[in-house]
């Protein structure tokens, strides 16, 4: 199980505001953070790392495990498009085709886990 380092309802409190799309720099970072928290709650592993630059990164998804240099499979995308993803708001296939999300890896995708949270 992930350690959460983001209370929940400052998460929630976080993802609200910054879907009114005026939030500071600081609670984008808390929105994103909670929602690849709550990620690596509901898939654990280090198969997949998902990555949401400058904000963070998390490993999730059980399966064979890396140990050294870069991971096998990665997904990166914007803040922005992480939580639309992570809110259902964008599904992973128009994300992909909208080159919206890079996946390097054959099992570098997220379809079936996301939505994490519905608003």
């Amino acid at each position: 199980m992930a350690k959460r380092r983001i209370p929940i309802d400052d998460g929630r409190a976080a993802l609200a505001e910054a879907r009114t799309g005026g939030a500071a720099r600081a609670v984008l970072a808390t929105a994103v953070r909670y929602l690849l928290e709550e990620l690596a709650e509901r898939a654990p592993g280090n198969t997949v790392e998902v990555r949401v630059p400058p904000f963070g990164a998390t490993q999730c998804v059980q399966g064979p495990r890396h140990t050294r240099g870069t991971p096998p499979n990665v997904i990166e995308t914007d803040p922005a498009t992480w939580i639309a993803l992570a809110t259902g708001e964008l599904d992973w296939e128009t994300a992909i085709a909208e080159a919206r999300v890079r996946a390097s890896g054959s099992r570098a995708e997220l379809v079936g886990l996301l939505p994490l949270v519905r608003v």
